[in-house]
């Protein structure tokens, strides 16, 4: 059993090169972008990627092991009471046991019953839905609802966390925390001139049917991201091991979709390292600060990995000291990590951890 005074975390350090892409938009259309050592960078947010990872659960997990982050709470727990018992008015039970979970419900629009995105796992809705059905008498007792509510956590509630603002007892602490992703070098978006025939158009017509401009860029991206072990255990307990393996494999292999049918720019990183410390999580976006330049050859991926396992090493020398243990994918990552293939690096991480659990 992991000592609850114990500290550990898992840093994932990803470099990845896009060609040219959309990957995440701002509000103009425009690729995000941010200013980093005084120029300017492409930039992923961590919302885009945290919600890529979130659809990849949706490939390793059936829908009742995750949550769903929405506003028709009412709809989820309703679902449940049918099945369970389909005599029931199904709707007003769910309507009761929420507010008696202590959330807030708009009965005048069920299929908006509640002001904010409310997240939330099908097995605390299937709880509270055995409540309304099997214990009516607990639909008294505020406390047994808002037990079913923080309790039967799925990995994405307890990864992302949960911030409700009319009762914090039913918030979570996300065990992760995920960085916006910016480029090692600095960056210029261009605008691609399209134009589309119509079809259906007369032979002796001239000109195209619609025109337009769609901006991108390309660029070789560093990831961040690091996990609390001892925060994940206390949601998922004994779980926690496999959990911290399919968040890894997700955000390592995740990618969000923004014009992805334009561009079909999924790409798998370069470079991949993982890193356990038992101290605090270590950013190392710090290697960036100065822009990277081409190598010889040309190209950003080599002097980028070399970069990163530079400065690695200084900030350990001087700073945060060696982690616990760490593996790594690339070129030249033996430096400072075991080097191994991406599987083998997932079946280490998860071994190790089962042991530092069991071991407390």
């Amino acid at each position: 059993m992991m000592n609850k005074n114990s500290r550990m975390f898992v840093d994932i350090h990803v470099l990845q090169t896009v060609p040219p892409s959309c990957v995440n938009r701002d509000d103009t259309g425009s690729p995000k972008t941010a200013i980093y050592g005084g120029v300017r960078r492409a930039r992923v947010s961590s919302q885009a990627w945290k919600h890529a990872v979130r659809l990849t659960f949706r490939t390793m997990y059936t829908p009742d092991k995750l949550s769903a982050r929405t506003k028709r709470i009412v709809r989820m727990v309703e679902k449940h009471i049918q099945a369970l018992s389909p005599d029931l008015k199904a709707e007003t039970e769910a309507v009761k046991v929420l507010k008696a979970a202590g959330l807030p419900i708009n009965e005048k629009d069920l299929d908006k019953g509640t002001d904010a995105l409310f997240f939330m796992s099908e097995s605390q809705a299937e709880a509270l839905a055995q409540i309304a059905v099997n214990e009516p008498d607990k639909m008294q007792d505020k406390e047994a609802c808002k037990k079913a509510m923080k309790e039967n956590a799925s990995i994405d509630l307890a990864l992302f966390g949960r911030m409700v603002a009319s009762d914090h007892s039913l918030n979570y602490d996300a065990a992760a925390q995920v960085a916006h992703a910016i480029s090692t070098h600095s960056v210029q978006n261009e605008f691609d001139y399209f134009t589309a025939v119509d079809d259906l158009s007369s032979e002796d017509s001239a000109g195209a049917g619609h025109l337009g401009t769609v901006e991108f860029n390309s660029s070789t991206l560093y990831r961040y991201a690091t996990v609390n072990v001892n925060e994940l255990f206390g949601s998922l307990g004994d779980d926690t091991p496999e959990a911290v393996r399919r968040f890894t494999e997700a955000f390592v292999c995740s990618m969000p979709t923004g014009k992805q049918n334009t561009f079909a720019n999924r790409t798998l990183p370069d470079t991949v390292y993982v890193a356990v410390r038992k101290d605090q999580p270590v950013n190392l976006v710090g290697a960036f600060e100065q822009p990277v330049r081409q190598d010889s050859l040309g190209g950003y991926a080599n002097p980028s990995e070399k970069r990163l396992m530079e400065y690695a090493r200084k900030v350990y020398e001087n700073f945060a000291g060696t982690p616990t243990k760490a593996w790594g994918v690339g070129e030249n990552v033996q430096s400072i990590s075991e080097k191994k293939t991406f599987p083998e690096m997932l079946d280490a991480l998860e071994d190790y951890l089962h042991t530092e659990i069991s071991e407390g």
